[in-house]
């Protein structure tokens, strides 16, 4: 059944004004869906996000409707079905759980029913951190999306965004549960790993600003077609990312030390599209895209930066007994140790990712993906940080390992 909001993309990207027939048409629907699709013109007309000329329906210049519609494209692009979001009720819980540490079954004041079918939406995409099932437990990540589907339906509200909760004790006991586990069921953990290893590469480079869709990157690297209206470059970058992925995954596996030279070769495979500049330290002097404040070493200093970061690197890696904790700490460190460092002219935090994953993987750490609603918050803490966050990074990184190993578990169960 074709929603208003099927009506309303169609009627946006026409731009001009389009009559109801010919909105029939561009959604490939038959004539008896007509009078559905007036009558959600109509609505859209009183939701004041369309606008009815003598021509026909076209859509508003407000800001109602242009946040609409970047609703519906951020969905669009990250496989998102935006007619189980754009929901007034829906954004009703979404506002009074954005205000709470946690969520559970006594403070929403939903039935059963309804909290167990918002959460799965909200888990199916990546919005949601559950803590645990019974009794349900879950901390909303919160991220752009939802923030302009509380603007959209007139929620006002405050979000929890400096409170930082440990999560040690959560991750401990998943990664006992993982352990035992991955044992007794490799074939399907390989699954899994298949599986998100492409998310990774889709979620990595989005934030590079690769304009390819989740689904487009699904039929690439999962089907090997190639949509027609891509560019080479960027179809090229996908594929070589996922590449640079499937080696770290099994050098890591294989409890390799990380070296200068492994990190460029990654570099090499991850840029290979840029020739010029793959696997090469720069010799000019770069900065992040609309942000100044993000300080980044002179190129002259790179290779003595680089030198006493794997000097420390090789410390840590060389001491016999590591707690889950000084683990994930030396990696924030050494994540965000790179990233300043900035030894490429493009390609740093791709590969900083890359490696990052790497080095907690190599310690028996499962990550291998960053969910979809913790994107936003780990680039406020990294690239789109005034300063150096180190300690927030912790707690983010924190959630983004919980989330995949919880995940991971619940498969393999």
């Amino acid at each position: 059944m074709v929603t208003k909001y099927d009506v309303f993309e169609v009627v946006y990207e026409n731009r001009a004004p389009i009559r109801p027939t010919e909105v029939v048409k561009k959604l490939s629907k038959d004539e008896r869906e007509y009078h559905v699709i007036h009558r959600n013109l109509r609505e859209l007309v009183k939701e004041e996000v369309l606008i009815k000329k003598k021509s026909g329906f076209q859509a508003e210049t407000k800001d109602k409707a242009n946040i609409l519609y970047g609703i519906i494209k951020y969905c669009l692009k990250n496989g998102i079905n935006y007619n189980l979001i754009l929901d007034r009720n829906f954004a009703r819980f979404i506002s009074a759980s954005l205000r709470k540490s946690e969520i559970n079954s006594k403070n929403t004041k939903l039935n059963s029913r309804t909290l167990k079918n918002y959460i799965e939406i909200l888990d199916k995409y990546g919005l949601i951190l559950i803590i645990s099932e019974k009794p349900i437990r879950g901390k909303l990540f919160y991220n752009i999306l939802l923030n302009n589907l509380l603007v959209y339906f007139g929620y006002k509200h405050e979000v929890i965004t400096e409170e930082h909760i440990n999560y040690m004790n959560e991750i401990k006991k998943e990664i006992h549960t993982y352990k035992k586990l991955k044992k007794i069921n490799e074939q399907e953990y390989k699954k899994i790993v298949d599986k998100l290893k492409v998310s990774f590469a889709y979620h990595s480079l989005s934030l590079e600003g690769n304009p390819i869709t989740l689904p487009e990157t699904l039929k690439i690297l999962q089907e090997g077609i190639i949509p027609s209206n891509l560019k080479s470059k960027d179809v090229d970058e996908l594929k070589n990312y996922k590449e640079a992925i499937a080696i770290m995954l099994k050098d890591s596996s294989e409890r390799k030390p990380l070296s200068l030279q492994i990190v460029l070769d990654y570099h090499f495979l991850i840029m290979k599209h840029e020739p010029e500049i793959a696997g090469k330290i720069r010799k000019i002097q770069v900065h992040i895209k609309g942000n100044p404040n993000f300080k980044i070493v002179n190129y002259v200093d790179i290779q003595k930066r680089l030198e006493l970061l794997f000097e420390k690197y090789n410390e840590f890696i060389r001491k016999n007994k590591v707690s889950i904790e000084e683990i994930l700490k030396f990696a924030v460190f050494f994540h965000n140790e790179f990233q300043h460092i900035h030894p490429f002219e493009d390609g740093n935090s791709r590969t900083t990712r890359l490696i990052t994953f790497y080095l907690l993987q190599s310690k028996g750490i499962p990550i291998l993906d960053i969910p979809l609603g913790l994107l936003d918050e780990y680039m406020s803490y990294t690239k789109n940080s005034k300063k150096r966050e180190d300690a927030k990074l912790y707690y983010n990184l924190q959630k983004i390992i919980l989330f995949n190993v919880k995940r991971i578990n619940k498969i393999l169960s």
